[in-house]
């Protein structure tokens, strides 16, 4: 998948904006403001249908707009061309465009455009919250596995049911509490099975890949399912009951998965200096990139904001290079060329500048 043209309109700052990129590298610079982490969260719109930078699609909007929109042109694996847009309303009214074909269905787009994304916030993935890392797994398996957007739909939707059971202080062996949890846990165990194989895939890579970043660390990763190892889900569940009826929600379950980082059996977080998880992130996600080519023969789009303020200069290029090798279509902004002082090397790239909601080729 490469993107061939992208335009935007009413997208914070920028009007009006027309980029033909690069297949391979596109840098973006500009001052603080101009607008150059907008044209990235542009095109991540079309990856998730959401910003990276806020929950408030109004708040993307052009001032004095009613709508922001970005369509994009490009070819998929077998040089198929596709076109592709989304556009929403201050009414927060969504529509997407797939060759014409439009919808109001979200991952009818975000399943085209595989987005990965590197920021200043990436190091969240090790130290943030555990929805963090679920979602870092599930966006392998939504892209992998077609099975999976609905098996998760399904499992949330169960969840969702059990819980409001749990609230009314329903009985364990009622049969209504025992009909919603036995398809719990049919689906929680079958969402389980999927995540733990990927994971299985993921981790000789990044254990590869994380020690070019980390030469100096063994630094592993292992999955947590959301429940006691050797406990079966309805186990776990039945063993919960009396504490969950309490606190009216299910505390064991998939939606308490987890990835969790040690450097010889003690938490990464606790070894490694900021710099350092921040390595540990970015040799995870091109370990992700490189499992994503592999199970799919796909290629995804990743973008890399304000990387001079997270990466050294060496560690920018390694990056860089990483991705290129997967034949990955990067996108990278920073407020000066001289952070990428190295893209010289690269043949096939192209330069933007952003100045005052303007883009120009360089």
């Amino acid at each position: 998948m490469k993107l061939e043209t992208i335009q935007l309109s009413h997208f914070r700052n920028i009007s009006s904006a027309e980029l033909r990129p690069s297949q391979s590298l596109s840098v973006i610079t500009g001052k603080n403001g101009s607008g150059k982490s907008s044209l990235l969260e542009a095109i991540f719109y079309l990856g998730f249908g959401r910003s990276f930078r806020t929950s408030k699609h109004r708040s993307v909007i052009q001032h004095n707009e009613d709508a922001f929109s970005v369509f994009a042109k490009g070819t998929d694996e077998d040089y198929r061309p596709f076109k592709i847009g989304i556009e929403r309303k201050d009414t927060d009214q969504f529509t997407c465009a797939i060759n014409g074909k439009h919808s109001h269905r979200l991952a009818d787009l975000v399943s085209l455009i595989p987005v990965q994304l590197f920021t200043p916030q990436s190091t969240d993935l090790v130290i943030g919250s555990p929805s963090e890392r679920r979602r870092f797994i599930d966006w392998g398996l939504f892209h992998v596995e077609q099975s999976f957007h609905s098996l998760f739909a399904t499992y949330s939707k169960l969840l969702k049911q059990r819980n409001a059971l749990l609230k009314q202080q329903v009985s364990l062996t009622s049969s209504e509490s025992r009909y919603w949890q036995e398809q719990l846990v049919v689906t929680g165990e079958k969402l389980d099975l999927m995540r733990k194989d990927y994971m299985e895939a993921l981790k000789p890579l990044f254990k590869v890949i994380s020690s070019e970043f980390l030469p100096e660390f063994s630094l592993e990763i292992s999955y947590y399912k959301g429940w006691e190892k050797d406990a079966s889900l309805s186990e776990a569940l039945e063993k919960k009951y009396e504490y969950d009826s309490r606190v009216g929600h299910t505390s064991s379950g998939p939606h308490k998965a987890d990835i969790r980082f040690k450097v010889n059996g003690i938490n990464a977080q606790e070894i490694l200096s900021r710099g350092q998880l921040r390595m540990a992130v970015a040799a995870l996600q091109l370990s992700q990139t490189a499992l994503f080519s592999k199970q799919t023969n796909r290629k995804s789009i990743f973008l890399l904001d304000d990387v001079g303020a997270e990466l050294d200069i060496d560690k920018r290029e390694r990056f860089i290079d990483g991705l290129l090798g997967m034949d990955t279509q990067i996108f990278v902004s920073a407020i000066e060329s001289e952070q990428l002082e190295f893209v010289d090397k690269y043949n096939d790239k192209k330069m933007f500048h952003v100045e005052h909601g303007r883009v120009s080729e360089e």
